[in-house]
């Protein structure tokens, strides 16, 4: 590849040949019609080709910044649409939207140790990039380029942090579970003995009322202790062949049953031939009921929710992928709304258990509707903007047998 450029190495006939960039640039429209011509060496197809075909992103430049050489997976994994006349351009101008790759690029000759198996944060595309930076020298040993080589790691590093939680709840289940169960006996005992005081004390509106407020946090206490059960016991699904339009439905009716909805405006978005998915619709209706009485919560009775479903198919990254050339049928479902937001800060912290910003919160909602669409093999993630409000994209595989988050 490093032949890609004469500018970045000398050709492999040993011969000095003036740079000409714009034939090395890897798009695919672009190079079955370069390839074709009779007139490119057969090296340099032979390059091109393999720069095309890899499954990492490859950006090459030179010492005074013009781009030598970039990628079809480059420009995808930066969500960059390619333009004419990119290779010979700045890097600069080119990733000027994507100022963390500048930073990078620009280091490769004032460092004297180039980063090697390091990690780049992409929050704005909520992507995790690990990348090599090396630099391309000439026969004298003159740094005449650099080259970035990286790949888009936002998978893996989801699987680790599933695997961290599992680890952290593993030990906080066994523990949680005997708590819970010590704790249901006396808090059923302390609701049962008010309820019977409550009726000897009937004449008392103050003892009436304390012993309201007593079988109250009773019933907010157990509440509480079997939602802790419900999210460290194994879930088991019982899949079957599910409508997602139904249980979005059903959602909307419980959710209600939950929490006053006011004056909040409810939009749903599903076309009627959505595909069935393998699920298990008593709990995809826990994940949507959940999220839809949070949503409730936010609005405080002014606002409106979108409900939207659609059929999609996601590329999957050939390091998990069982078949690499199908990409995996999908159904994504969006719960928006326009209320206050998720502040930034938080926004990572929100599937954490027991983490909650609500006064009589338990922190347990969101972490059983992630637990419930991991079991599924999907995926959950959020877009906040504080102020604006907040989308939850809920990702799932329509057949059991997918393996595209596995």
């Amino acid at each position: 590849m490093l032949c890609a450029s004469d500018r970045l190495m000398p050709s492999m006939s040993g011969r000095s040949e003036r740079p000409r960039p714009q034939r090395f640039a890897s798009r695919p429209a672009q190079d079955h019609n370069l390839v074709a011509h009779t007139g490119v060496p057969p090296e340099d197809r032979f390059f091109r080709h393999l720069v095309g075909s890899l499954r990492n992103g490859v950006i090459a430049i030179h010492r005074d910044g013009a781009i030598a050489l970039i990628n079809e997976e480059a420009y995808r994994i930066f969500a960059l649409l390619p333009q004419a006349g990119d290779v010979g351009r700045p890097f600069i101008e080119v990733f000027r939207d994507r100022p963390d790759v500048i930073r990078v690029l620009s280091s490769a000759f004032e460092l004297t140790t180039l980063p090697n198996r390091a990690e780049l944060r992409l929050k704005d595309l909520d992507r995790v990039i690990g990348y090599t930076l090396s630099q391309v020298k000439d026969d004298a040993g003159r740094a005449v380029g650099a080259v970035l080589f990286f790949k888009d790691l936002t998978q893996v590093e989801q699987l680790e942090e599933r695997e961290r939680l599992r680890d952290r709840l593993a030990s906080l289940g066994e523990m949680a579970a005997g708590i819970a169960h010590e704790l249901k006996n006396p808090l059923a005992g302390i609701e049962v003995m008010a309820g019977l005081l409550r009726r000897q004390v009937s004449e008392s509106p103050d003892a009436q009322s304390l012993l309201r407020d007593i079988i109250s946090e009773a019933k907010l206490a157990n509440s509480i202790v079997v939602q802790m059960l419900e999210f460290v016991r194994p879930i088991r699904l019982q899949v079957e062949r599910t409508d997602v339009s139904d249980v979005l439905r059903q959602a909307v009716t419980l959710a209600e049953s939950k929490v006053l909805r006011g004056d909040v405006s409810l939009h749903l978005d599903m076309p009627p031939d959505l595909p069935m998915i393998d699920g298990d619709q008593h709990q995809l209706c826990q994940v949507f009921t959940n999220l839809l009485a949070n949503a409730f919560e936010a609005l405080d009775g002014h606002g409106r929710i979108d409900i939207k479903a659609v059929a999609a198919t996601i590329e999957q990254d050939p390091f998990f992928a069982s078949n690499p050339h199908e990409p995996t049928p999908v159904l994504i479902v969006d719960v928006a709304d326009d209320g206050p937001g998720v502040p930034g800060e938080l926004s990572d912290r929100i599937f954490d258990p027991f983490f909650t910003t609500k006064p009589q919160g338990s922190g347990l909602g969101l972490p059983i509707v992630r637990k419930i669409v991991d079991a599924h093999d999907g995926r959950i993630d959020l877009n906040s903007n504080p102020g604006r409000g907040a989308r939850f994209r809920v990702t799932l595989p329509v057949s059991s047998a997918s393996s595209w988050f596995k």
